[in-house]
């Protein structure tokens, strides 16, 4: 494969049957409402003050930047599990490092993109990753097609999970930090942004393990286990976020995941030399509580809840294909 061809996505296979449904998604802030699931909560007392923030058409850099200018603390002492996608109504929590003087009551800030719900101090500042998942509520709008086409696939997904993919907005507009990420690892550019390089990191790590998933369903293995598979403490296949190291299956998952390195042999070497180590993913994401409901006829609402690191649009596109309204800035991350 040449680097060019990581200027764009490539299409990688769904599990199901395509529906032919359409839908129109995120048409409004409120058709998708986001709570974060907290590993815990606060105890009442600590040297971090946690806030449980509801924000609307905004995004969680933004909303740290805020907290942090109204609690009169840099941004680094703000912490936060997950980012939240801008374009949806969000509930999260952020911790704020405020060990000495008197607290500020920040349910009374007074915003229009976000509110403070509650307040409380707890012992530790809140890092990234630190959720059990979240709880999504989806309102698709305009949706076409057919209805027993779009619950088949509803009962596929609630019966068997859904790949395991990383969702397009790890990948940066057009699948840009991919690329990006293909040059620094290359040497071509230099990223001295340590943010930045994560990201690019992240992306071409991401992008090797959809590369491994999809090449498994394109070989009619969805729903099973090859020999050599690494199972994780579910019970269920995992594939590799690349780094250092062998990789750790044997056999034809082996044989498999090696083929998948060779052919983006620049990426996967590169994150050897970047001091990744090797790490594995589960392959399927199971939604729990997963409901629908049908409003209107063209209409549909879905509810579900993912553990953290996986996608809602995992799940939306094995089910239909949606669109969203033209909008001139990126979108940030969601919820992972």
């Amino acid at each position: 494969m040449t680097h060019t061809d990581y200027t764009t996505l490539p299409s990688w296979p769904r599990a199901y049957p395509a529906s032919g449904a359409t839908a129109m998604l995120k048409a409004f802030n409120e058709d998708f409402v986001v709570t974060e699931l907290p590993l815990q909560l606060p105890t009442g007392a600590g040297e971090h003050v946690w806030l449980e923030v509801e924000k609307n058409g905004a995004n969680t850099a933004f909303v740290a930047e805020r907290l942090a200018e109204a609690a009169g603390v840099q941004t680094w002492d703000v912490g936060y599990a997950g980012l939240k996608d801008r374009h949806a109504i969000t509930r999260q929590w952020f911790s704020l490092y405020l060990p000495k003087g008197e607290t500020p009551d920040l349910t009374a800030l007074q915003h229009p993109e976000f509110k403070v719900l509650s307040q409380s101090r707890h012992v530790k500042k809140l890092r990234p990753g630190d959720l059990r998942g979240n709880h999504f509520r989806i309102l698709l709008r305009d949706v076409t097609g057919s209805r027993e086409a779009i619950e088949a696939n509803l009962r596929a997904v609630a019966a068997q999970g859904v790949p395991n993919y990383f969702g397009a907005q790890r990948f940066g507009h057009d699948g840009g930090n991919v690329e990006q990420g293909r040059a620094m690892l290359a040497r071509e550019i230099r990223v001295r942004n340590p943010k930045k390089k994560g990201i690019y990191l992240s992306a071409v790590r991401s992008f090797v393990f959809n590369e491994v998933l999809g090449l498994r369903i394109q070989q009619g293995l969805w729903g099973q286990t090859l020999p050599g598979d690494v199972m994780d403490a579910a019970g269920r296949p995992t594939g590799p976020l690349w780094g250092r190291g062998r990789v750790t299956t044997a056999d034809e998952a082996q044989t498999l995941e090696n083929g998948v390195a060779a052919r983006h042999a620049t990426l996967c070497d590169g994150m050897e030399h970047a001091g990744l180590d090797q790490e594995r993913r589960a392959l399927v994401a199971h939604p729990a509580d997963l409901a629908w409901d049908w409003p209107q006829a063209d209409q549909l609402v879905l509810s579900f809840s993912l553990p953290a690191g996986t996608f809602a649009t995992s799940v939306l596109s094995e089910i239909l294909a949606t669109t969203e309204p033209d909008r001139q800035e990126e979108p940030e991350a969601p919820a992972e």
